[in-house]
């Protein structure tokens, strides 16, 4: 998708991603990778989601980039937090105890802004792109984490029935674009209550990438 489509999105606040509360699969996971307390994780293409303050909560330190400044500035009125604003390398860094987010293009950002990383947490991120761009993400990814541990969540689903965001990504399109550089391993699964976007039927699926 062009950043237009993305910045439309948030400004017309269609924003049905969105989830109101932190994501159960995060919850019930994210502790299988057994990270120490003070890690630092990554969020890519972070939006405002809910799972910031919960990995925050875990005791966790949190970095993230999203494309949408607005989406940034609501996720800190959210936290009530109120950061300091700089600009690094064209993007704008908002900062606060334990969080980093990085307001523009993921491609803008560079393994010595980013700094260290213990993990990637990954709900919204490789689901939203399509596939000509998955592959230029995923190794972009890689190579500004130092090829981090990842936990990635999924959707599975017939793309016929629906033209995505989210995209249905399979083991296979994993393999595709991460198989160079990681082992993939399932973790969880699950059906979407009601069909993905309330229209198809849809799995819900956790991989670790390390």
């Amino acid at each position: 998708m062009e950043p237009n489509f993305w910045h439309q999105l948030w400004k017309n606040n269609e924003i049905g991603f969105h989830q109101n509360a932190a994501n159960s699969l995060l919850v019930d996971g994210f502790k299988k990778l057994s990270l120490a307390e003070t890690a630092r994780v990554f969020v890519p293409l972070c939006g405002k989601t809910r799972d910031i303050s919960w990995l925050l909560g875990q005791g966790y330190c949190v970095v993230g980039v999203e494309l949408s400044i607005l989406a940034v500035e609501d996720l800190f009125v959210d936290l009530g937090v109120t950061p300091s604003i700089s600009t690094v390398a064209g993007l704008k860094h908002f900062k606060a105890p334990n969080i980093d987010i990085f307001a523009g293009d993921i491609f803008d950002l560079q393994q010595r802004h980013l700094g260290p990383v213990d993990a990637i947490y990954d709900r919204a991120a490789v689901v939203a792109l399509p596939a000509e761009l998955r592959g230029r993400y995923a190794q972009h990814v890689a190579h500004i984490s130092l090829e981090a541990l990842q936990f990635v969540i999924c959707f599975e689903y017939d793309q016929t029935l629906m033209q995505g965001p989210p995209f249905s990504i399979d083991r296979q399109e994993l393999i595709r674009i991460y198989g160079e550089r990681y082992q993939i391993e399932p973790l969880a699964r699950r059906s979407v209550d009601g069909g993905l976007m309330g229209r198809v039927p849809a799995q819900e699926v956790v991989w670790q990438l390390k």
